[in-house]
């Protein structure tokens, strides 16, 4: 867009604006609307339905704009006056503050909108996607920046988005830029959506590697034999199925994060650690522990330890493993995570970690993981869970084959995350030139 620009500008008067196009003009927000800064419905959970008008509540927004694919129903009758109309604006005042959304009826269907939210109507004068493209403009997270700062309670309320001040062009010209940056931004969210289904496809191949090697091996060639189990279907001949009991110590944790017992804090590892690690490294909370010294010795973590996610409100969190691959400082195994040690003689940490990761072995802890508000794993579920057991040499074998192959996968994953990253950089800097002035679109063939 080099060159594109207009010819001549003036001073906006506002601070975090800078310059604007000579023959645009700066208005608030709700001199924009026929109506504005309208709050929600605030709907219990027990009164949602299995049809009638979307229930939009914050969660259901992405921070591109768009609704996630699975939302929530209320009866038409009890949200007739939060149904939105064509090209409405939302802003979430509370929760993940700033986010936005503009409504399309034949797109969203009939939609009403939570409490946390704040709707703007626009009026003859203001393009919705216009309004909406500034919202995600760098501008307006600059603006949003400075109000959440001076604001005294952990929201942004309706009267503060009302006052927003919006370069505007005219109605015609806002309509040109709207077309051109809805051209432009499909575009990128075509390219970022192709990278993304690499991502997944390098995922499933990553997933496929490791289930294949811990149950079928390295050797394409081995004889193999019926494990007698469904879900397993063949092992190598050698190999044998054991209990995971039978090849290392399981124990549940039970130091928890609040007031000490023991002589002195520690570094605990807890759920979260383990469900963004694979491998745990030292850069952990340093927290003080509810347990006795004898506790915190017990569970104090060694090279070679495998946590497992034993509890969470996710039943897609359960049995998430993670390895101890360095010596570790005072580091203690948390209250949500089962702490497991390989016997050296009939089993390796690394693939036992590994294991807990393949298709079919993990199934087995979705499957015993119970409750209704959160789901728990037993230690007896974690005991008698069945494992593939190679011999301990070919154990490290698969352990070093899959570090270095997954190692390689996540390489190439990590490198389309940063292209995705670039692109949606690139996608916030063009929206925030086109709807501030600082390039001038109107000549662009869409």
């Amino acid at each position: 867009m080099k060159g594109l620009t207009y010819p001549k500008y003036k001073m906006s008067g506002i601070e975090w604006l800078g310059e604007i196009p000579e023959h645009w003009e700066i208005w608030r927000l709700k001199h924009l609307c026929k109506r504005s800064a309208l709050y929600g419905a605030n709907e219990p959970a027990d009164s949602y339905a299995s049809e009638g008008a979307r229930f939009l509540r914050t969660t259901d927004i992405t921070d591109d704009g768009k609704l996630i694919g699975e939302g929530v129903y209320l009866p038409m009758e009890a949200v007739r006056e939060y149904l939105l109309e064509e090209g409405d604006i939302l802003f979430s005042r509370s929760g993940t503050i700033g986010r936005s959304f503009q409504y399309r009826k034949e797109t969203h269907g009939p939609c009403a909108y939570a409490g946390y939210l704040v709707r703007f109507v626009p009026g003859p004068i203001l393009n919705p996607s216009f309004a909406f493209y500034f919202s995600k403009s760098k501008l307006f997270e600059r603006w949003l920046a400075g109000v959440v700062i001076s604001s005294t309670i952990g929201n942004v309320n309706g009267k503060k988005f009302a006052n927003l001040e919006l370069p505007c062009p005219s109605f015609k010209e806002q309509h040109a830029i709207s077309v051109f940056l809805n051209r432009e931004a499909s575009r990128i969210d075509g390219l970022i959506e192709k990278k993304r289904r690499q991502i997944e496809l390098l995922q499933e191949k990553r997933q496929a590697l490791i289930s294949h090697a811990v149950t079928k091996g390295l050797n394409p060639n081995a004889q193999m034999k019926n494990s007698g189990i469904e879900w397993l279907g063949e092992v190598p001949e050698h190999w044998v199925v054991r209990k995971l009991k039978h090849i290392a110590a399981v124990n549940f944790s039970s130091v928890d994060k609040h007031s000490v017992e023991g002589e002195k804090p520690v570094h605990l590892c807890n759920y979260v650690d383990v469900y963004y690690n694979d491998y745990i490294t030292p850069d952990i909370a340093f927290m003080e522990a509810t347990a006795t010294q004898e506790e915190i010795w017990r569970f104090t973590l060694k090279r070679g330890d495998v946590l497992v996610t034993k509890d969470s409100e996710e039943w897609n969190d359960i049995a998430v493993s993670a390895y101890v691959a360095d010596e570790l400082q005072g580091v203690v195994c948390g209250y949500h995570l089962a702490h497991i040690r390989a016997n050296p003689v009939a089993s390796c940490g690394e693939y036992i970690f590994r294991a807990f990761s393949a298709r079919g072995i993990n199934d087995q802890f979705r499957v015993e993981a119970t409750g209704i508000t959160r789901y728990g794993l037993s230690k007896y579920a974690l005991d008698n869970s069945l494992f593939p057991v190679p011999p301990f040499k070919e154990q490290r074998a698969i352990a070093a084959f899959l570090d270095r192959e997954t190692s390689r996968i996540d390489g190439l994953i990590n490198k389309i995350e940063e292209s995705m990253e670039t692109l949606r950089e690139y996608r916030t800097a063009l929206i925030s030139a086109a709807v501030t002035g600082k390039i001038d679109v109107r000549g662009v063939k869409v």
